[in-house]
């Protein structure tokens, strides 16, 4: 389960896999052009695995694409409103703004998120999401509180569900495609016991 493309400036990729002896992925990526001044990404990790946990997921999916240009923090209202019949999900949201070099990002459950940068000293994470406890459609949060930082060419953002393990940016290797990113941390770090997902967004600070 591979998808990848180019938003402006960012070069993305997602890799993602069922738990072992499932046909279906509970784990699903949203990507979104924000009519080429901004890129919206995301991952929601729908509860459990499984048929009822991709029904969530994709319903989140749904829900961002139809409201796209909304704030973050109200996506997410809008996400916990919109999938109240399902047994809901972990998301988290990231939005790349290229006139400023600014990212955004919010989110609710386990789903990770690092802004990861190369230098002489090595890889190192710049900056992490701030994550709210709950679960969306089910409970969340009454303040939803959106964070801000630099994002600068050459920067890597990995967003990652919790069929992914700890530290899997290490050995990232910043020379190949978001891609073979995002492939590399899925065939090294994913659970046995979990559906797994890795989206990367790579800043190549010119638009394509």
């Amino acid at each position: 389960m591979r998808r990848k493309g180019s938003i402006g400036p960012i070069e993305w990729a997602t890799a993602r896999r069922p738990l072992p002896g499932e046909d279906v992925c509970g784990d699903y990526p949203i990507a979104v052009d924000l009519g080429g001044t901004a890129a919206l990404f995301g991952v929601a990790d729908g509860l459990g695995h499984g048929t009822a946990a991709e029904t969530a997921a994709l319903r989140a999916d749904e829900v961002v694409n139809r409201n796209r240009n909304e704030p973050l923090d109200v996506l997410l209202q809008r996400c916990h409103r919109g999938l109240t019949d399902t047994r809901g999900a972990a998301i988290t949201l990231a939005r790349i703004d290229f006139e400023t070099d600014t990212l955004s990002w919010i989110g609710i459950g386990n789903v990770t998120a690092d802004l990861v940068s190369k230098s002489a000293a090595g890889i190192q994470i710049r900056a992490s999401a701030l994550l709210s406890g709950g679960i969306v459609g089910y409970r969340i949060p009454h303040a939803l509180a959106t964070h801000q930082v630099s994002i600068n060419p050459g920067d890597l953002l990995v967003i990652a569900t919790d069929g992914i393990l700890e530290d899997h940016v290490r050995g990232i290797d910043f020379a190949t495609p978001a891609m073979a990113i995002a492939e590399h941390i899925l065939d090294a770090y994913s659970r046995e016991s979990d559906d797994a997902l890795v989206l990367t967004a790579r800043h190549r600070g010119v638009s394509s």
